[in-house]
C-alpha cells in the first residue's frame, strides 16, 4: 500500500491482503519471509544485547537524580532503545531492502529478483554498495525515535499498569504468571499504537525509496521520494497503509515482548 498506485493506496487493507491471495496465492503473503525470518536472527541478537546493556547504563547513571520512578524508567528504556537502533540499523537496512524488494516484485517500477542473492548482485551491480544502505539516514531518522518512542512507553505503561493493580507498593505480592504476561502485552500494544502514529509518514518514504526505480533519471532521493507523493495523494499520502502498518507494529511489538521477557526470566532461574 506505500509504494504501489493510487489503486492499491486507497483500498482497505483487507481488501490489498485479498488481492495478493487471489492472484498469487499463500506464497505472496509471504513473500520475503524466510529471508527476514533468518536473516533477522543475528539483528535481533546485536539490537536486544546492547539494549539491554545500554539500559543498565542508564538505570546506573540515573539512580541518583531526584526524579519519579515511572519517569526514570521510561528515560532508561527510551536512551536504551535509541542506542540499540542505532547499532542495528547497520546490520537491518540492508536486509530490508533485499526483503521489501523481494516483497513488491510484479508492481510497476519494482525489478524481478530470483532470490535475496539476487537481490544483492544487481542492486550492488546498479548502484554499487551504497545501494544496499538505500534510506539509511530515513531508517535511523524512523527507528531511532520510534524505539525510543515504543521502549520508553512500554517501561512507563508496565510501571503504571502495575501500581494500578496494587504491585507497586507491597513487595510481598508477587504476580502471576498469566497477570504478567497480559500486563506485558497491554504496555506492548500500548507502545505500538505511540510509535506508529508518529512514525508512519517517516516509514512510507523510506519504504518508497528503498524499493522504487521510476523517479526518472539518476538515484532517487528523498526529496523525489516525497515529491512524488505528494503530487499522488497529497499529504494524506504519508500515511498510506497505516492501518497495516499499526497492527504489524503493535502484534509484533506485542508477541515480541511477551516472548523477550518470559526468556528472560527462565534463563535468569537457571543461573
Amino acid at each position: 500500500m506505500q509504494v504501489a498506485d493510487s489503486r492499491f493506496a486507497h483500498m482497505p487493507g483487507m481488501l490489498v491482503f485479498k488481492h495478493i491471495l487471489r492472484n498469487d496465492g499463500i506464497p505472496g503473503i509471504f513473500r520475503g519471509f524466510g529471508t527476514s525470518a533468518i536473516g533477522s536472527l543475528p539483528g535481533r541478537v546485536l539490537a536486544l544485547t546492547s539494549l539491554e546493556m545500554s539500559k543498565d547504563i542508564m538505570l546506573k547513571y540515573t539512580q541518583g537524580l531526584n526524579m519519579p520512578e515511572t519517569t526514570r524508567i521510561g528515560l532508561a528504556n527510551g536512551v536504551a532503545g535509541m542506542f540499540s537502533s542505532l547499532i542495528s540499523s547497520l546490520y537491518f537496512v540492508p536486509l530490508e531492502v533485499v526483503c521489501q524488494r523481494l516483497m513488491v516484485q510484479g508492481l510497476p517500477g519494482a525489478t524481478f529478483y530470483n532470490d535475496p542473492f539476487d537481490v544483492a548482485r544487481k542492486v550492488t551491480k546498479t548502484e554499487g554498495f551504497r545501494g544496499l544502505y538505500r534510506g539509511f539516514g530515513l531508517t535511523i531518522l524512523t527507528n531511532s525515535p520510534a524505539s525510543a518512542l515504543w521502549w520508553g512507553a512500554y517501561g512507563a505503561a508496565q510501571r503504571i499498569i502495575w501500581r494500578s493493580l496494587g504491585y507497586g507498593h507491597d513487595a510481598e505480592k508477587k504476580p502471576s504468571h498469566m497477570e504478567m504476561v497480559t500486563v506485558q502485552a497491554t504496555a506492548g500494544m500500548v507502545a505500538g499504537a505511540c510509535s506508529s502514529v508518529i512514525t508512519t509518514p517517516i516509514d512510507t518514504v523510506k519504504t518508497r525509496l528503498q524499493v522504487m526505480d521510476n523517479y526518472g533519471v539518476g538515484r532517487p532521493s528523498v526529496l523525489k521520494t516525497t515529491k512524488a507523493l505528494l503530487k499522488e495523494d497529497g499529504c494524506w499520502g504519508f500515511y498510506r497503509g497505516f492501518g497495516p502498518r499499526f497492527i504489524n507494529v503493535s502484534l509484533y511489538g506485542t508477541t515480541m515482548i511477551v516472548t523477550y521477557e518470559l526468556i528472560k526470566r527462565l534463563s535468569m532461574k537457571h543461573m
